[in-house]
């Protein structure tokens, strides 16, 4: 896979230099900003970028650099990374796009394993959010959530929550120790609760479902 990183930190720069070479990738450029990454990139193809939300230009260089890249190579994977798990930084991700995109603490990355899963799962067309962040914003809301959220079960809030983190229905029934066909039910269950359109694909289902639960749960924690 060709990556581009952009990161200002030269130690954390060069560490996942090393962490990329040794999982066999093609690291195409690296850049200490956002300007120079839209250079980088206007000259050299990649799959992915990794970028460091907070870098120049700006205190949220990253994000303004994503939304650029986006604009302009659309089929780009990018995997927005920082210290802080906020949940202001993960909607605006959220708007930038749904398909080949993450958000990741760059602590929980320092692993070969755990970032190739991460840029394969992008590069395949996926959104990946940290799971620190996902779990945090799809715990059973409490007080003033909508009755729709309330109504889901333990296990259909566990699902949602994986779903947030951009996993399929085959990986789900991994991690919970379920068959495929049980994940299936539940996420049905989840549309028919959340009420989200019939006509919609079953993708944007799912990302529809991903996106009521985080707005909720951002409107909760600030009410």
């Amino acid at each position: 896979m060709r990556i581009a990183i952009a990161e200002d930190g030269a130690l954390f720069r060069e560490g996942l230099v090393m962490l990329l070479d040794a999982a066999g990738h093609d690291v195409v450029g690296c850049v200490s900003g956002g300007d120079e990454l839209i250079e980088l990139l206007s000259n050299q193809a990649a799959d992915v970028a990794l970028l460091d939300i907070r870098m120049p230009p700006g205190a949220e260089g990253g994000l303004v650099t994503a939304e650029r890249l986006r604009a302009a190579q659309p089929e780009l994977g990018l995997l927005l990374l920082s210290h802080y798990a906020e949940t202001h930084y993960l909607m605006r991700i959220l708007r930038i796009g749904t398909e080949r995109i993450g958000y990741r603490l760059k602590e929980k990355i320092a692993s070969v394993d755990v970032l190739g899963d991460t840029l394969a799962r992008i590069q395949s067309g996926e959104i990946v959010i940290e799971p620190e962040l996902a779990k945090r914003l799809v715990d059973r809301p409490r007080g003033g959530a909508e009755k729709s959220l309330a109504s889901l079960t333990d296990r259909e809030e566990d699902v949602l929550r994986l779903m947030a983190e951009g996993r399929s229905n085959t990986a789900i029934a991994r991690q919970l120790y379920v068959s495929p066909k049980a994940v299936e039910k539940h996420v049905a269950s989840i549309f028919a609760k959340l009420g989200l359109p019939e006509n919609a694909t079953r993708y944007h289902r799912r990302v529809l479902a991903v996106l009521t639960y985080l707005r909720e749960r951002r409107i909760e924690a600030q009410g």
